[in-house]
């Protein structure tokens, strides 16, 4: 069963869905709050409305397309297809949802409106990657100099919107362009969290005088692996088989419970972990 969940979960029918979701929700959040209040994003959905608010004619989402044209030109030769075609769909969906969903959300405050927007976009942008595609644009662009040059997706998003917002302060007034900012900040670490909110996990590390007894525990139980770490005690110069296991943070109460019980002297050390390739975690992402 659990094999079954995994294989549907990184199928292609789950991934459109939540690229589909994903549209939506950035579609909410640039026609419902960035539109009435003159906000810009971050990326190319920023650019677009900064070119919607300077020209006026058109719309964001056929500006979205318009600028992701040769940039999916670049992205079609250095990043696999699979990535390729989600983020494809995942523009075009997201310029219909904009074309087609005409709102506006009631929030007349600028900064719960900054704070609403980034909270939108970067859920919509997380749940996205998190698809194995992307929003398009920025982000393929940040993939690809990751990949070749492994430099931070991050560290490249801020670069670009660094400039888009120094343009920024020219057509649009500095308060409006000052909210955008804390809508942007707001956005990437929420989108940081969604991209990890399904990967967090525990690692364990058990010293005990019942390292078998507990490995046994772990695997009959929990039904995770362990591995022995040899290490020796600095003070009383004994050595030792030091247990290592990962968990979720469902299964980490149940640790707790199994090791104490079987060695109440027991020292566990706890570690969060942001990420964990392998067997009966997640795959690698591949863009």
């Amino acid at each position: 069963m659990g094999t079954l969940i995994r294989k549907y979960a990184y199928g292609h029918v789950w991934s459109l869905r939540l690229i589909t979701l994903a549209g939506l929700i950035i579609a909410v959040a640039i026609n419902g709050i960035a539109v009435h209040q003159q906000f810009i994003a971050g990326g190319f959905a920023g650019l677009s409305l900064l070119i919607f608010y300077a020209a006026g004619i058109l719309s964001p989402g056929i500006w979205l397309v318009v600028l992701n044209v040769p940039v999916f030109v670049l992205g079609l030769f250095l990043v696999s297809r699979r990535f390729f075609f989600y983020s494809l769909y995942s523009v075009l969906i997201t310029a219909l949802f904009l074309q087609v969903l005409m709102i506006e959300l009631p929030i007349e405050d600028p900064m719960l409106a900054a704070l609403s927007l980034g909270f939108l976009l970067g859920a919509g942008i997380g749940i996205s990657l998190r698809s194995f595609g992307s929003t398009g644009g920025l982000d393929i662009i940040g993939v690809i100099l990751f990949q070749k040059f492994n430099l931070n997706i991050g560290q490249s998003s801020f670069i670009f919107n660094l400039g888009l917002f120094t343009i920024g302060f020219i057509f649009l007034e500095a308060d409006l362009v000052l909210y955008s900012l804390i809508s942007v900040f707001l956005t990437a670490v929420i989108a940081d969290y969604f991209m990890s909110l399904f990967n967090q996990r525990k690692m364990v590390l058990v010293i005990t005088s019942f390292p078998e007894a507990i490995v046994e525990q772990i695997s009959r139980r929990l039904h995770r692996g362990s591995t022995y770490i040899y290490g020796r005690g600095a003070y009383s110069g004994k050595h030792r088989k030091i247990v290592l296991t990962v968990v979720n943070n469902f299964q980490l109460k149940r640790l707790e419970e199994l090791i104490y019980k079987k060695d109440p002297e027991a020292f566990v050390i706890i570690e969060n972990t942001f990420n964990v390739l392998g067997r009966g975690f997640s795959r690698r992402m591949i863009f």
